[in-house]
């Protein structure tokens, strides 16, 4: 049986008095599409932090590539990191950089590439996320999707292979947000990733994954493929589907 690609066991987070995660156990397989589902605030994106170490578990290990997360110095993360591209929440992107400079900006910070071979990438991942010749814009020139789009582009441009996308749809329409459904099982199809996606909106989950798990009350209550939680007979999954589901 082949490694997961990421694997977390009994992972716990909280922040001050406010406990997120209580024992979170959950495995990944690789070139498979996952998405966590849950109300607001159960800790979702906090996840996905922890995954990629930018915040550290107060209890458990996590896995990547059979590489533990938990415990490394900053130094020692970013190797693992390298593997991993991860879209953020409103794409993040920097303001006073075009677009070809977000996208080029790990490739600068992470290889010794020349400048020739950094434009020649950054034209490959926006082609790849169907936003040709946008290189010289500026992220205030764009819609909400392109910049989520850009902010793909930048995550795809190390080659990485897991990609997290965290609320990946959030204030798109629905055109936008079909787009950027199709793109995650697009890049998925062509590159073979691992991919990790938190969301609400049950349409997109439904549609690009392999399994979803829940997460309430600080740890996976139902994991399944989309036809096992659609036809599930727990009354936690069918009041969250049916949008009723509090957050806790």
């Amino acid at each position: 049986m082949r490694e997961p690609a990421i694997r977390l066991a009994g992972v716990r987070k909280s922040f001050d008095s406010l406990v997120v995660l209580q024992g979170v156990d959950l495995a990944v397989a690789p070139g498979e599409t996952i998405t966590i589902i849950g109300g607001s605030g159960t800790g979702k994106s906090v996840l996905l932090r922890l995954i990629i170490g930018l915040i550290k578990p107060d209890a458990g290990r996590i896995w990547i590539d059979a590489e533990e997360v938990t415990g490394r110095p900053e130094a020692g993360l970013l190797p693992i990191r390298r593997k991993v591209g991860m879209l953020f929440q409103g794409a993040a992107l920097f303001d006073s950089l075009t677009v070809a400079e977000n996208v080029a900006f790990p490739l600068r910070e992470h290889t010794r590439m020349s400048e020739a071979a950094i434009r020649e990438r950054v034209r490959e991942v926006l082609d790849l996320v169907g936003l040709p010749g946008v290189e010289e814009k500026e992220p205030a020139e764009l819609s909400g999707g392109m910049k989520k789009r850009v902010g793909l582009a930048r995550a795809i441009a190390l080659q990485p292979r897991t990609i997290l996308y965290d609320e990946p749809t959030t204030g798109l329409d629905p055109s936008n947000t079909e787009k950027i459904a199709e793109l995650i099982m697009d890049l998925r199809e062509k590159l073979g990733v691992t991919s990790v996606v938190v969301t609400h909106d049950m349409h997109t989950a439904f549609k690009v994954s392999d399994r979803l798990a829940l997460l309430h009350q600080g740890r996976i209550a139902v994991a399944g493929t989309p036809a096992e939680i659609e036809h599930s007979d727990s009354t936690l999954v069918r009041d969250f589907i049916s949008g009723h589901l509090e957050a806790g």
